[in-house]
């Protein structure tokens, strides 16, 4: 299984999100859960993102079907699902991104109409992914079973949230044996499902460290964050330290 690096678009700018996408990054994930793109923002992110070797992914703000059905009529390639505490939610999400008689998604792919190239229902099943987010003691339980549901693409942890519902407060796979057990035990449900696992990742060497381990698909760094280091850097170098 190829392991995907990805990074994480949280700036409402299509120019910022077209960088991303031509960085050379795998996939290039819009987030409309907790960054500053919104509804009124995310159509010219995506508009730019069409066009770049980038796959696409939208995490929408929860699994109601119809964030999740207008994620992919927008041109998502995939879709990152927060807060899912049980196969029957996995379930469901699946459902409302599959056209019928499989699932129940409507059909109105939106750029259909501006340039035809809206696939097929079937070629449209085929393609998109569906990454559901085991972030809640529920759904840490239930990983193995969330894992197993059918049309699932991954299982993506965020392990601050993870680690926060386990009750180990801000504590890290590198600090705590407990959260580096639990992040093992998801990458074994994705492992035995045939799925993969994915992370968001802190830092560059976090990403090594579980790329390593088999962890196929790596969210290694943030645009905000990029701009803010790059930036401070650049200063910090030019002015000798000084600032």
């Amino acid at each position: 299984m190829k392991q995907a690096l990805g990074v994480w678009s949280t700036l409402p700018d299509p120019v910022t999100a077209e960088l991303l996408g031509r960085a050379g990054y795998d996939y290039v994930c819009v987030d409309l859960q907790h960054g500053l793109t919104g509804p009124g923002t995310v159509v010219p992110v995506l508009q730019a993102l069409r066009h770049t070797p980038a796959t696409v992914l939208v995490r929408v703000a929860d699994h109601r079907p119809d964030g999740l059905m207008r994620a992919l009529d927008l041109g998502a390639d995939g879709v990152v699902v927060p807060m899912v505490d049980s196969p029957d939610q996995a379930a469901a999400a699946v459902a409302a991104c599959t056209y019928p008689p499989s699932g129940f998604r409507s059909w109105g792919p939106m750029w259909g109409d501006v340039d035809g190239s809206a696939p097929g229902p079937d070629q449209a099943d085929a393609a998109r992914r569906v990454i559901v987010m085991v972030e809640t003691a529920a759904g840490f339980d239930a990983v193995r079973e969330i894992a197993a549901v059918p049309g699932v693409s991954a299982v993506y942890v965020g392990p601050n949230d993870l680690a926060l519902t386990l009750g180990l407060g801000r504590e890290t796979y590198a600090t705590s044996p407990a959260v580096h057990r639990a992040l093992d035990t998801v990458l074994a449900a994705t492992d035995d499902a045939g799925i993969a696992m994915g992370l968001h990742c802190s830092s560059g060497e976090m990403a090594s460290y579980w790329r390593e381990r088999g962890v196929g698909m790596l969210t290694v760094a943030t645009d905000s964050t990029l701009l803010r280091t790059a930036s401070s850097a650049v200063l910090a170098s030019a002015s000798g330290g000084a600032r």
